[in-house]
């Protein structure tokens, strides 16, 4: 089975990237998995501080394992989202996870390279990969928040590499957290990805805050009792311009997934008064989770039968 740091760089090479999806419970994770063989794409499972203290360190790594072993055929690679200190990424390192995300992005620039290396070091001697992250992203994901973007500075992408040796480098452009990204048409600075790319040449770059709210998805909860108007993500043509034309190897989408379960949730409990079985209305949502990363990988991030 191919590794993490081969799809870092084949990604690149042959112009895809991998999805990132975030799961906070076994069903979310089934339902990735089953979309990742339906497409025969390689991703990362993504589990955030709280969907770590929510699950429980001890409830993450069986769950992960046992998808491992229900779909062997599938490369999947556990990594820790926004990690916001050393303590957090030691301990997702020593639970056994593949990749780790130090997320110094909020502190000043000689700090956020001082906190990143400290993590790269031990994590290296661990072979585990680094995600650090340079510039700011606006909205609320968990403990991540912030009111304004702070794009990435191309001079200081190269310098803050050179000086952390990570991994990988997420950088902000213009995506944001949550599913309410803009107020009028989205936009992404590729032009600033594009001189980042020419300090960092085939250096693999993130892209967190992406999700694309699609709007079936919004409509759904609405009409079944939610309020959630207004929601805007980032339209896909975007996102697949990113993945085939830049360096961006890794995707993440979180929010997205979160529609998907309660838009399913919330229509089959309205149609079904009568059933208080949690098996059949998690089949439903597991289901329409599969679909949905399928078809992002195929059509978006340009992943499928890439294994």
């Amino acid at each position: 089975m191919k590794d993490l740091k081969f799809y870092m760089q084949d990604s690149i090479k042959n112009h895809y990237a991998l999805g990132a999806y975030n799961f906070v419970n076994m069903e979310m994770l089934k339902g990735i998995c089953q979309g990742a063989k339906i497409s025969k794409s390689p991703f990362l499972a993504s589990v955030s501080e709280g969907a770590l203290e929510y699950m429980g360190e001890n409830f993450v790594l069986p769950i992960f394992n046992s998808a491992k072993k229900e779909f062997p055929e599938i490369p999947f690679f556990l990594h820790l989202d926004h990690g916001k200190s050393f303590e957090i990424c030691k301990k997702a390192i020593d639970l056994g996870f593949n990749s780790v995300m130090i997320d110094g992005s909020s502190l000043p620039f000689e700090e956020n390279i001082a906190l990143t290396k400290k993590v790269v070091d031990y994590a290296h001697k661990k072979n585990v990969f680094v995600e650090a992250e340079l510039g700011v992203l606006a909205g609320i994901e968990d403990n991540v928040k912030s009111d304004k973007n702070i794009f990435t500075n191309p001079l200081k992408a190269k310098e803050f590499v050179e000086k952390t040796n990570c991994d990988s480098l997420a950088v902000a452009i213009g995506t944001s957290h949550g599913a309410y990204k803009f107020k009028g048409k989205s936009t992404l600075r590729f032009d600033i990805l594009k001189e980042i790319e020419e300090k960092l040449p085939n250096f693999p770059l993130v892209l967190h805050g992406a999700s694309s709210v699609p709007q079936k998805y919004v409509e759904i909860i609405n009409n079944y009792g939610g309020k959630i108007e207004g929601a805007v993500g980032v339209d896909e043509k975007l996102l697949q311009t990113a993945s085939t034309e830049h360096n961006i190897y890794k995707i993440n989408t979180d929010t997205d997934l979160r529609l998907a379960y309660f838009a399913t949730l919330r229509k089959h409990l309205a149609e079904n008064p009568q059933n208080f079985d949690l098996r059949k209305f998690n089949q439903v949502a597991i289901k329409e989770i599969a679909n949905f990363v399928a078809d992002k990988n195929a059509n978006v991030f340009n992943s499928a039968n890439k294994i």
